[in-house]
This record gives C-alpha cells, structure tokens and sequence, in this order.
C-alpha cells in the first residue's frame, strides 16, 4: 500500500511542473506580443512617417513654379473643427501660390467664393484629421482643389502655411 500513497503524491509534482512551463509559456507570449507593439507603433511608425516627409518634399521641390507664378496672401481663417464637443478650433493663414497674374486677379475678384470653400473644408476636419504631418499635407492638396474648382481650371499650383493653431 505505501506505494500505492507513494505513486499517487508523483502527478501533483508533474502538475506543479507543467503550470510553470505553461506560465512561462504565457509570459514569453505577452511579452513578446507586447514587444511587436512597441516595435509597430513607436519604432517602426517614426520610420515611416520620416520616409513621406521625404517624398513629400521631393513631391514640393520637383512641382517648381512657372516663371508668372505669384503669390498671394489670404487672411486668416477661424474656424471651429468638427469635433464632437466643438470646443477645438482651428486658426490658420495661407499664402497661394498662382501661375499668372489673370490668376491672382481672379483669385482677390472671387474672394467671398474662395473664403466660403476654405471654411466649409477647414469646418468638416476634426482634430485628428489635421493632427499629424501626413494630414496637413492631405489638406495642402485638398484647399489647392478646391481653389482651383472655385477659380474654374489648375490656376493655384500650391498653398503655404503661414501660420497655424489648433487649440
């Protein structure tokens, strides 16, 4: 019989043993899922976004502007974001590059039209719509579109940030 006592005590001993490898086991899949994370979000996400920063100025450099461009300053623009609160706002000056002189009369001529299309699009972003530096890129390109369909044919070639605070 004291085997009998004897070989029954020897599976709580190999219980013991497989819940420490089945622990360690989880542990080593946390941590290590944890880790792909990190990598994902903070390491490999700045690499990223470094690269289009990139392309975006080598996108900027190689649209060089015709000999008639001009520029011309906007006044600044105020507006709340579509947050859902709407406690953010968004205050934000530009200057718009054009490429002719009949341009730039075009665009002071229809200044209310250009106004009105710049506050319905600055109105309907919401702060993280304009929160990283691919986002505000995305809007150079969507205010230029729009621009160009207020003024009826590619007449604005690009548009400067002067100043711009979201609060």
């Amino acid at each position: 019989m004291p085997d009998a006592i004897e070989g029954g005590e020897a599976p709580p001993k190999k219980k013991k043993s497989m819940l420490k490898w089945i622990l360690l086991l989880v542990l080593l899949l946390v941590l290590g899922g944890g880790g792909y994370f990190a990598y994902t979000k903070f390491i490999a996400g700045k690499k990223d976004t470094s690269a289009q920063e990139e392309n975006a100025t080598q996108a900027q450099e190689q649209a060089a502007p015709s000999g008639d461009s001009q520029v011309v300053s906007l006044q600044p623009f105020l507006v709340n974001l579509a947050d859902p609160l709407g406690r953010r706002y968004l205050k934000l000056t530009l200057d718009v590059e054009v490429n002719s002189k009949d341009a730039t009369e075009q665009l002071t001529k229809n200044e209310p039209k250009v106004r009105d299309a710049l506050i319905m699009l600055l109105s309907s972003k919401t702060f993280s719509d304009l929160s990283s530096m691919e986002s505000k890129i995305l809007l150079k390109k969507e205010i230029v579109e729009r621009l160009n369909l207020v003024l009826g044919g590619p007449r604005v070639e690009q548009v400067y940030f002067t100043e711009m605070v979201i609060q």
